[in-house]
C-alpha cells in the first residue's frame, strides 16, 4: 500500500476505523485515561457495547457508500479498540507508531495485518521517551498542527498525549513542512476544563475551513495563528457546550463531504447552508461519552 496523506480532507480512498466488538467492562473511575469517559463513568452513562457497534456500524457504511475501503483491527478480548487515530497516523507516505499509554499497549498489536500492507522502510517507530498521538497532528498541506502540553505536571496528566520530544522528532523527518506546536488545557476529570486532544478543540475541513475552540488553548497566540491562517470568516466557533458535546471532531471524506453526528444541529445546518458542504448525519452519542468522535474513531490511509 503506497500511503498517502497531505491534508485532512482530500478525497478518501482507505481509511482504518477502530473495533465496537469485545469492548470489555465498564472501566472504574481509576482506569479511566481522559475527562469525558471519567465523566461517564461517575454519572453511570456509560456506553454499552451494543450500542457502540451500532454507532460504528453506521459510520462504516457511509465510508462504504463513498466507497471508501475500510479496515479493522484483529478483535483483542475485553478492550477497548474505538479510537483508531490513537494508534498510529500517517504524514504524507509515512506512519508514525504511537507510544500508546500503559494501559492500552496490546493495542497496537490488533493492527499487525495491517501494518505488513505498509512498506517497512515507512513505518516509524518513535522512541519510547517520544511521546505522540493521532488526534494531537493535523496535516493541513505545507503544515503539520501539533498539540502538546509543556508543563512541568506533564506526568501527571493522563490527558497529555504528546510531548515535545516526540514534536522535535517529527521536524528531523518532515524539514520541509512548517510544524506548529500548541499547547492545549489538560484535565483528566473535567471535560470542560481541558482538551484531550488538539482534534478536540481544532478540525480544518472544506479546503479552507475549520472548526474551532477558542477556550482550549493555553496561549490565546495559538488561536489567533489558526485565525490568521484560515480567516475569521473561514473558521466556525463553538461554545463551551458544544466542545463538550465534541463538535470539533468530525471526519472528512473529500472536500465536500463530512460525516457528522446528526445532533449537531447548528454546526450541520451552517455546513450545509454556509458552505455549501455535503453533511452525511450520524448517531454517535454514544461513542462520545468515550472522549473521542469520528475522527478519533479513524486512522486515515490514502487521501488523493
Amino acid at each position: 500500500m503506497k500511503l498517502d496523506i497531505k491534508n485532512e480532507t482530500g478525497r478518501l480512498r482507505s481509511v482504518v476505523l477502530g473495533q465496537p466488538q469485545s469492548n470489555g467492562p465498564v472501566p472504574t473511575l481509576e482506569e479511566s485515561y481522559d475527562a469525558k469517559s471519567y465523566d461517564s463513568i461517575k454519572k453511570g452513562i456509560y456506553p454499552t457495547e451494543s450500542d457502540i457497534i451500532k454507532e460504528m456500524s453506521e459510520f462504516e457504511k457511509v465510508l462504504k457508500k463513498y466507497d471508501v475501503e475500510v479496515f479493522r483491527p484483529e478483535v483483542i478480548n475485553d478492550y477497548n479498540q474505538v479510537f483508531a487515530r490513537d494508534v498510529a497516523f500517517v504524514i504524507e507516505d509515512k506512519m508514525i507508531l504511537a507510544n500508546l499509554l500503559p494501559d492500552r499497549a496490546d493495542e497496537q498489536e490488533a493492527y499487525n495485518k495491517i501494518f505488513e500492507k505498509v512498506e517497512w522502510r515507512k513505518i516509524i517507530n518513535l522512541p519510547d521517551t517520544a511521546h505522540i498521538e493521532g488526534g494531537d497532528v493535523i496535516v493541513w498541506n505545507d503544515f503539520i498542527f501539533i498539540g502538546t502540553c509543556f508543563s512541568e505536571d506533564y506526568r501527571n496528566f493522563k490527558t497529555a498525549r504528546t510531548n515535545e520530544y516526540a514534536i522535535e522528532i517529527l521536524k528531523e523527518y518532515f524539514p520541509k513542512k512548517r510544524i506548529l506546536d500548541m499547547e492545549l488545557i489538560k484535565n483528566d476529570h473535567e471535560p470542560y476544563k481541558g482538551i484531550l486532544h488538539l482534534d478536540c478543540t481544532f478540525n480544518p475541513i472544506g479546503k479552507d475551513k475549520c472548526i474551532i475552540y477558542k477556550n482550549g488553548f493555553v496561549d490565546d497566540s495559538d488561536y489567533n495563528l489558526i485565525l490568521d491562517i484560515f480567516g475569521e470568516e473561514n473558521c466556525f466557533h463553538v461554545t463551551d457546550e458544544e466542545m463538550f458535546e465534541m463538535y470539533p471532531n468530525i471526519f472528512s471524506i473529500s472536500p465536500e463531504v463530512v460525516v457528522s453526528d446528526k445532533s449537531f444541529s447548528r454546526m450541520n445546518n451552517h455546513l450545509r447552508n454556509e458552505w455549501g458542504m455535503t453533511v452525511e448525519e450520524i448517531p454517535y452519542r454514544e461513542i462520545s461519552k468515550m472522549g473521542g468522535l469520528l475522527r478519533c474513531s479513524t486512522m486515515p490511509l490514502v487521501r488523493e
